[in-house]
């Protein structure tokens, strides 16, 4: 038996990359347009931020510093003055028209949730006679201004009892045109196969419309949620025709009332600005994802 005294395999072959395979060279344009994209960026960021972190720095002021000029960036000294007025003034009850407010506009969204998702799914997948003229109705009353509807509204609600309580702010609204369109428009961008399959394994309408069409719509039902959340949260005009008594205020009419005729608080009305913003910035960040994903799947069928 020999042993080979020198490797006689061929050497390898030099290979030149493939254009995939080679690094991808940056030109300077590109890298300067994406420089002035990230400036643009970032300068619409503080442009948009600004509001808000001043608002945040003037609700830590004490009365005196908020009102000199020119006004300064930082609190000196930093003071809870505001927030002391709020939360111990009881001619306002600002936690109270805080609470009235969190259950107002969730109530509110579920119930929008409810009626338009039935509604949607019925002109997204059903066949009846009258089916487009009565989307295009629905529509229409999208383009109706919403303060010609003020006095017959409160002719409806005066004549269910419903003044000066929380259901005049909650049930008025709730069956929403914009949520119909909304997710009818999501609805048919769902594949149709899916409800098929359905059917043949002896699901009924309702099942399908259940267990199948809600649970794929996540993106687009917690879209229209924080879209209705935030319309409730943010109605100032209609609580005022409808809500008279002080400790069933909603925070927007409330938040009024701490301005005063001759003299201007500054600290206590940032205060009650934050604690309106607090839950509004954490159900946007909480469903930001969602909101991105139901925006864009909205629109792809007519």
């Amino acid at each position: 038996m020999t042993t080979p005294t020198s490797d006689t395999r061929p050497a390898p072959r030099a290979t030149t990359p493939s254009p995939a395979e080679r690094p991808a060279t940056r030109a300077p344009g590109a890298t300067l347009r994406r420089t002035g994209l990230y400036v643009v960026v970032v300068a619409l960021a503080l442009v948009f931020l600004a509001p808000l972190v001043w608002m945040v720095i003037t609700s830590l002021k004490t009365y005196t510093a908020a009102q000199q000029i020119p006004p300064s960036w930082l609190p000196n000294p930093f003071s809870g003055y505001g927030y002391e007025q709020i939360l111990n003034n009881t001619a306002n009850p600002v936690l109270r028209w805080f609470l009235n407010s969190m259950v107002a506009a969730t109530l509110h969204a579920f119930l929008v949730l409810v009626t338009a998702s039935m509604a949607a799914y019925a002109l997204a997948r059903l066949q009846f006679r009258g089916r487009k003229v009565l989307f295009a109705l629905i529509v229409g009353t999208l383009f109706i201004p919403p303060t010609s509807l003020i006095i017959p509204n409160f002719l409806i609600v005066d004549s269910l009892d419903w003044i000066d309580t929380l259901a005049v702010v909650i049930v008025p609204g709730a069956a929403s045109a914009f949520g119909v369109f909304f997710l009818r428009q999501f609805f048919l961008s769902l594949p149709r196969e899916l409800e098929e399959a359905a059917t043949l394994d002896g699901a009924s309408q309702w099942q399908i419309f259940w267990k199948v069409v809600l649970p794929l719509s996540k993106p687009a039902l917690s879209t229209l949620a924080v879209l209705s959340f935030l319309t409730n949260w943010n109605d100032f005009l209609w609580p005022i025709f409808v809500l008279f008594s002080p400790e069933m205020l909603t925070l927007p009419p409330g938040l009024g009332l701490l301005q005063g005729s001759y003299v201007t608080d500054y600290p206590v009305i940032m205060a009650g600005a934050v604690l309106a913003s607090v839950p509004v910035l954490i159900l946007f960040v909480l469903a930001q994802r969602h909101i991105i994903q139901g925006v864009s799947r909205s629109g792809l069928k007519g």
